[in-house]
């Protein structure tokens, strides 16, 4: 699916967050997750650019969940009837966004699927690296969103699920993250996924590099 390359004014990075008063909610990653988390961030590893392939490809799989939703249940399109990808550089700021209007998390599966929960590919992944697997592996556990720590320091998810309200999933991977009611609730349905890149991982915003590698990843 082809991610479309969008100007950096055009995400509204929830800024607002850190100042809101909506209460945040902090949990402990399992430690399954935290391990594999501590793993990539500290992996020496040329070939970074498969975050990029990771999180297209979970956001395609984001649009195939609502598009098999709508052959029974045509209203669950009404919020959002365009099913895209885009990617958002944005120099000044230092972040890459990658938007879905696909089917979207609910709080519960914020917490579950990018913390709590460890999926049985978790572990198995760990030894697969252990045993002298490429960590361009990683899609095939199930566990591809982590590799965003490849190139992030931080990373923010907002999400809106047609069952729930708008919600902002946050983590500089020290071992916790948070989750709060987004202040800021732009989005009709869908995800959008922002990292704070790292310091050696900022080239990743030059759009002829970004656009070389979402080709790559689609």
């Amino acid at each position: 699916r082809r991610a479309a390359i969008m100007p950096a004014e055009v995400v509204t990075e929830a800024k607002a967050a850190a100042e809101a008063s909506e209460s945040v909610e902090t949990f402990e990653f399992n430690a399954d997750i935290a391990q594999l988390m501590s793993l990539i961030i500290n992996a020496v590893y040329s070939n970074k650019e498969i975050f990029l392939r990771e999180l297209i490809s979970n956001s395609s799989d984001a649009l195939d969940k609502i598009r098999y939703e709508s052959l029974t249940n045509p209203d669950c399109l009404a919020e959002e009837s365009e099913l895209k990808i885009e990617l958002i550089p944005n120099k000044e700021e230092g972040t890459i966004t990658i938007r879905d209007t696909g089917v979207g998390m609910t709080k519960e599966d914020l917490k579950a699927n990018l913390g709590t929960i460890a999926r049985s590919g978790t572990k198995a992944f760990m030894e697969a690296i252990s045993a002298g697997a490429d960590i361009s592996m990683i899609g095939q556990f199930g566990v591809g969103f982590y590799s965003s720590y490849l190139v992030s320091e931080k990373v923010v998810v907002r999400s809106k699920h047609n069952d729930d309200d708008h919600y902002i999933w946050t983590s500089t991977a020290g071992g916790t993250f948070d989750i709060m009611k987004d202040p800021n609730p732009t989005l009709k349905r869908g995800t959008e996924i922002t990292l704070h890149l790292r310091e050696d991982a900022t080239d990743y915003i030059d759009e002829k590099k970004l656009k070389g590698s979402s080709q790559e990843a689609q």
